[in-house]
């Protein structure tokens, strides 16, 4: 019979854990899997159970996030061997530019700087500078150190993948007279 339980749920775990996942997501797939078998009730894990909570999932979250799931519950099928009930995930066509309102203009940057600036808040003002010039995300400025100051690069490590930003030198020169104050 192939029912999910917790001793099962807690051998997934220690098998993401050596895999060497990241703890953010051995904890999404701990909690995906826990939530279907909530789910389930106990019943049996089958291709038609599986594809009825995926429906669920449909009518409850974005394509994206139901995906997501998906993923977490077919790596724990994968991980018992039950192959037959894999299911697939959500065709989402990409998009190849992100919609206008997520980006900011020029005007609406320039009166983020200029409030910032007003409020005499050059931590801030200098944050902004460098997540617009970089293109980074708000959590990787940790990656933008003295050290990436001074060289005019940086390097990003965020879930295991290392990519290199550049620094513009007007932003390294305002960072530069920041770090010395």
């Amino acid at each position: 019979m192939r029912r999910i339980t917790n001793e099962l749920i807690s051998r997934l775990k220690t098998d993401l854990i050596e895999e060497e996942k990241s703890k953010n997501t051995v904890e999404k797939y701990i909690r995906d899997v826990t939530f279907f078998m909530l789910w389930l009730n106990n019943r049996e894990v089958t291709k038609i159970l599986a594809l009825e909570y995926k429906k669920e999932l449909c009518e409850k979250y974005a394509p994206s996030s139901a995906n997501s799931v998906i993923s977490s519950l077919n790596s724990f099928l994968a991980f018992m061997q039950w192959h037959d009930t894999h299911i697939k995930a959500l065709r989402i066509q990409r998009r190849i530019f992100s919609s206008n309102d997520k980006e900011l203009t020029k005007n609406e940057y320039e009166k983020l700087l200029c409030a910032a600036k007003s409020k005499k808040n050059e931590r801030l003002y200098l944050l902004m500078q460098t997540i617009c010039s970089t293109g980074i995300r708000v959590s990787e400025l940790r990656f933008v150190t003295c050290e990436a100051v001074k060289s005019g690069e940086g390097i990003i490590n965020c879930k295991g993948k290392m990519r290199t930003i550049f620094l513009p030198k007007e932003l390294c020169k305002r960072l530069k007279e920041y770090i010395k104050e």
